[in-house]
C-alpha cells in the first residue's frame, strides 16, 4: 500500500472509480479516499458499496447534477478552509460526462489546488481495443434532439478520426439509423458492461449493424472507425514530379525515389517506378 502521509495536499482530489470490477480501483486512490475529510459523490448507495469493500470509512455527501450548484458555496468554504475533499462519480473518472465542471471551474477562479488521478475510464478502455485509428474524438453521450443530431454528426463524419460515444442502451435502436446514414462504410465497436461479468465487444461494419431485439444492460460505449479515404490514381506524372524524379536519380535508388514522389503525389507507384527505370536505361 502506498504511504501517503506526507505527500497529500490541502484541495480537491478527482478520484477516479471503477467502472465495474472493483479491483481496477489504484492503491492511491483508495488511500486517497480514506484521508479524506469528506467524498463527493453521485449516489450514496453506489459510493457504499466501494467503501465497504475498501473499508472506507469517509463521509460521503451527494453532489450530483440536480444540486452540486447548490452545494458549491459550502463545498468551497470547505476548501478554503484546509478541508481535503475528493471528487468521485459512480463509475469512471469525474468530469467526464459526469458531474464535476462546475466545482473544477470554481476552484480554477479561487486558486484552488486541483489535483487529478489516473484511473479507470470507459473512453480509453474502448479505444485500446477497437483496433481502429488511435487519434479519437470523444463527444460524450449521443445526441438525442433531431437538430443536434444533424448538426453534430455531419460535421463529425468529415473527421478522419475515431469517434467514441456513450449510449444509453435504451436508446440504442433509436441511434442506429443516424449511425448508419452519417457513417457508413466504416466499422463500429460496441462496449457492453466493460470489466463486469458480461462483459461483451460487439463488432461488425456499420452497413451490416441491426436493431437490437432485446433491451441491452448497461451503459454502452460506441466506437465508430476512422474516415476513409479513397486516394484517387493518376496515371500521369506531373512536370514538376519528372522534374525532381531527374534530381534524385543518380543518388537515391529507385525504391526510395518512388516513397518520396508517392507521399506527395496521387500517382501510383508502379508509375513512378517504371519512370524511374526508363530514365535509368536511358542512362
Amino acid at each position: 500500500m502506498v504511504n501517503l502521509k506526507n505527500e497529500i495536499k490541502k484541495g480537491l482530489y478527482l478520484v477516479p472509480t471503477p467502472i465495474g470490477n472493483l479491483g481496477d480501483i489504484t492503491f492511491r486512490a483508495v488511500e486517497i479516499l480514506k484521508k479524506s475529510d469528506f467524498v463527493l459523490c453521485e449516489d450514496t448507495r453506489v459510493s457504499k458499496n466501494l467503501f465497504k469493500k475498501f473499508d472506507i470509512k469517509t463521509r460521503l455527501i451527494s453532489n450530483h447534477k440536480f444540486n452540486e450548484v447548490k452545494n458549491l458555496s459550502k463545498i468551497i468554504d470547505f476548501l478554503k478552509n484546509d478541508k481535503i475533499i475528493s471528487l468521485i462519480s459512480d463509475a469512471g473518472t469525474p468530469g467526464i460526462s459526469d458531474p464535476g465542471s462546475i466545482l473544477i471551474n470554481e476552484c480554477l477562479k479561487e486558486n484552488i489546488n486541483i489535483t487529478p488521478l489516473p484511473g479507470p475510464s470507459a473512453v480509453t478502455t474502448a479505444m485500446s481495443v477497437c483496433g481502429f485509428s488511435e487519434k479519437y474524438f470523444f463527444y460524450g453521450f449521443f445526441p438525442e434532439k433531431e437538430k443536434i443530431i444533424k448538426d453534430n454528426l455531419s460535421l463529425l463524419s468529415e473527421l478522419n478520426y475515431s469517434l467514441v460515444f456513450f449510449v444509453s442502451p435504451k436508446k440504442i435502436n433509436k441511434s442506429i439509423p443516424y449511425i448508419k446514414k452519417y457513417f457508413s462504410d466504416r466499422k463500429i465497436l460496441i462496449c457492453r458492461e466493460i470489466s463486469k461479468i458480461y462483459e461483451e465487444y460487439l463488432r461488425c461494419d456499420i452497413n451490416d449493424l441491426p436493431l437490437f431485439n432485446k433491451e441491452l444492460k448497461g451503459e454502452l460505449t460506441v466506437v465508430i472507425s476512422e474516415k476513409k479515404i479513397t486516394k484517387k490514381i493518376s496515371h500521369i506524372l506531373s512536370e514538376s514530379d519528372k522534374t525532381n524524379i531527374k534530381i534524385m536519380i543518380n543518388k537515391l535508388s529507385t525504391k526510395e525515389i518512388t516513397n518520396l514522389i508517392s507521399k506527395n503525389s496521387n500517382v501510383s507507384k508502379k508509375e513512378i517506378y517504371n519512370y524511374c527505370l526508363k530514365l535509368k536505361n536511358e542512362n
